[in-house]
């Protein structure tokens, strides 16, 4: 699964972690994540990700 760096402060969105302390499981893809998520590190929005490269 492809992870994902927000651009403002770097965090990685790892799908195969997901996000636990915001109710992402693990196994959830990037796109699965639904639209009203944000960075737990800095508050951005989804569109502030991009495809790790």
């Amino acid at each position: 699964m492809t992870k994902y760096v927000c651009t403002v402060c770097g965090y990685v969105y790892d799908p195969e972690v997901g996000d636990p302390d915001n109710n992402i499981n693990p196994g959830t893809s990037f796109q699965d994540i639904p639209e009203d998520w944000v960075c737990p590190l800095c508050g951005v929005g989804k569109d502030q990700f991009e495809e790790e490269a």
